[in-house]
């Protein structure tokens, strides 16, 4: 069997997601790449990341990354992400990096998937076989009276977990016109709303997407806690491990972080200083399935779950589901809607669960003509 690769192609996306459900007429574009990798035999494994720009990992995964590693054994993840490793990040920088190596990865494991005929979540451990999900539709963009109607919604399909937005614009936009304070005001009545809206047996989860400094998230979090949250995501900017071992002592919220980092490290520094009560290795982000898997094993040694924050549900659901501390998925609508533009054969949620498939691989595949029709020079 030819298992060397043979050929790594990468396609830009720009998916257009409406929020029309909600009363909102909007449109968010996805910007996502997709990372094509095919053996000499035939065998062709995808990847994906997003949360980033798809231009730019395109360009670097079809003229450095791609590159590097034709030749090299498809089923040997571990010798081609150490070689993707010192080729996009020899200083152990972060970010686009760590996008890249983590499509080509999620690529490699679909291929070792598929030459094997087993899904990855049974070839990394097969813990459980369905997960459950939280929904993300508390939209920073969203009035009151969309923040309930999305909440009675997702409650009313079967969804168990939801997860709103606060502290945008937070200090991410100096030009913002609200100051902090008045943000906070805001955000504990939004959060309120979708309380209410969800009723008291729903957990109900915050993200402020590392935007805060240490006195208005503690501040912030303070005001939330008659408010029963489940959990508190990012809050302080650039996950400060210090200033969140700070904070997770001045709140009983509990805390999570790391969708967006792309260090081992990292998470092995919030671990160590007690910074949060969940770790979130993204597969499509953080160095893709071979580093999530050293992530989560660290995680187990502190007697400390994953969780997936991020999106991209159908990708994360193989890391949750193979690993015994895995927990949750994130059904982001404009996440998951996007990947559903994009994809055949995904696994459908039924009342807040997602059963895994049995289908090699990923077990589903991109739509070529939405591929042709979303894809971005």
């Amino acid at each position: 069997m030819g298992q060397k690769i043979a050929r790594v192609k990468a396609t830009a996306l720009a998916v257009p997601v409406k929020f029309s459900q909600f009363g909102d007429d909007r449109v968010r574009p996805n910007s996502m790449c997709l990372a094509e990798v095919e053996t000499e035999d035939g065998v062709i494994g995808h990847g994906l990341t997003s949360i980033t720009q798809g231009t730019v990992i395109a360009k670097m995964i079809n003229d450095v990354a791609g590159p590097a590693i034709i030749g090299a054994d498809a089923m040997a993840h571990e010798r081609v992400w150490q070689i993707l490793y010192w080729t996009l990040t020899p200083w152990g920088q972060s970010g686009q990096g760590s996008h890249a190596m983590a499509a080509i990865a999620l690529a490699l494991w679909d291929i070792k998937g598929k030459a094997l005929n087993e899904p990855i979540w049974k070839l990394i451990g097969g813990a459980r076989d369905r997960v459950e999900a939280y929904a993300t539709c508390g939209f920073s963009f969203f009035d009151h009276d969309q923040l309930a109607d999305a909440a009675k919604t997702m409650v009313g399909k079967g969804y168990r977990a939801l997860k709103m937005q606060v502290g945008r614009p937070g200090l991410d936009r100096r030009n913002a016109t609200a100051t902090l304070a008045e943000m906070i005001i805001e955000d504990v009545k939004r959060v309120g709303v979708m309380r209410e809206a969800a009723g008291p047996d729903i957990e109900l989860s915050v993200d402020a997407g590392c935007r805060l400094d240490l006195p208005t998230a503690v501040e912030l979090a303070r005001r939330l806690e008659p408010l029963s949250i489940a959990c508190f995501e990012e809050p302080i900017m650039q996950n400060d491990v210090r200033l969140l071992a700070d904070m997770r002592r001045r709140t009983t919220i509990p805390l999570s972080a790391g969708q967006n980092e792309g260090q081992a490290y990292r998470f092995r520094d919030m671990l160590v200083a007690g910074a949060v009560d969940i770790v979130q290795p993204n597969a499509v982000i953080t160095g893709g399935m071979t580093q999530c898997l050293k992530i989560a094993g660290m995680a187990a040694a502190f007697n400390t779950p994953i969780s997936n924050g991020g999106g991209c549900p159908y990708h994360n659901m193989h890391l949750q589901a193979g690993v015994a501390n895995g927990t949750s998925i994130e059904y982001q609508l404009n996440s998951a809607v996007a990947c559903q533009m994009i994809y055949d054969g995904l696994p459908e949620i039924e009342d807040g669960w997602l059963r895994l498939p049995e289908a090699p691989g990923l077990g589903f595949s991109p739509n070529g003509e939405a591929i042709a029709e979303f894809a971005v020079d």
